[in-house]
């Protein structure tokens, strides 16, 4: 019991693989039995075989696949605001942590955005943007920005002083300070600052594609809705947690490959 209540024990990949395993097994079983007592209406909660179909239709029927490419466009964009939150969001937010004054200025406009409801801001993004492709990359570009900003000034502030320190006494000015020794040392906060507002955009990108979309997942989910295919909203939901996990580990896979020295468990 010791053991199971300790933060810094660590687990092998082989007992984190079966301990995974064992909680997807165990929610299929679950989700089966509920789906073969009838105690939630199949047209409420679809089973996992009617749901396996559905992947396959939508995967490929009749020589069409209508799920390669809403893949395609989600990536796509969620790929597009990505670009645009890091070339934005990281200098906004290292500038930040450098410089308490921009940091007094700057706060105040950027901290509430993180609890505020972004989806509200939709329809304001439809009047200003009309709804192509700018008003969706800008949206999934707004919902992630607003966390990743202050999580990076905060990687900055991490740092411990002593390291601008001793720059300076090396004879470095304060901005080479902030370049050449803070910023490397935060840059691991940085990529786990990154790997989050990434998630986040996949949250929103059922969202994002609710209005005018042409292709998308969320789309998809919508056009599935409306016919009254739950299997097929389902199906999506699916996948686009599967594009939300992969993309996760992908970049665990690089932060791990650039910053080796950092202990994993």
């Amino acid at each position: 019991m010791n053991y199971f209540w300790n933060p810094y024990a660590s687990l092998s990949p082989a007992q984190r693989r079966v301990l995974g395993v064992a909680a997807i097994f165990s929610t299929l079983v679950l989700w089966s039995l509920i789906s073969l007592t009838g105690l939630v209406p199949s047209n409420k909660l679809p089973s996992p075989w009617k749901v396996l179909d559905a992947m396959k239709y939508l995967a490929w029927y009749e020589g069409k696949s209508l799920l390669w490419p809403a893949i395609v466009a989600s990536v796509g964009r969620v790929a597009s605001a990505a670009v645009l939150v890091v070339a934005i969001g990281i200098p906004v937010g290292v500038l930040m942590g450098a410089a308490p004054r921009l940091n007094a200025l700057l706060s105040p406009l950027v901290d509430p955005f993180r609890s505020a409801p972004i989806v509200a801001l939709l329809p304001i993004l439809v009047m200003w943007m009309g709804i192509g492709e700018g008003m969706k990359v800008a949206f999934l570009f707004l919902g992630a920005v607003v966390y990743l900003i202050p999580m990076v000034r905060d990687a900055i502030l991490a740092v411990p002083q002593s390291y601008w320190i001793s720059a300076r006494d090396m004879g470095a000015t304060p901005f080479e300070s902030v370049y050449r020794a803070v910023l490397p040392i935060a840059m691991p906060r940085i990529a786990d600052a990154i790997i989050v507002a990434v998630s986040v955009m996949w949250t929103y990108i059922t969202v994002a594609e609710y209005v005018n979309a042409g292709a998308g997942l969320g789309q998809l989910i919508q056009n599935s809705r409306r016919f009254s295919a739950m299997d097929q909203v389902f199906a999506g939901i699916i996948v686009i947690i599967a594009l939300a996990l992969a993309t996760y580990q992908l970049m665990s896979w690089v932060k791990r490959r650039l910053y080796h020295w950092e202990t994993y468990v």
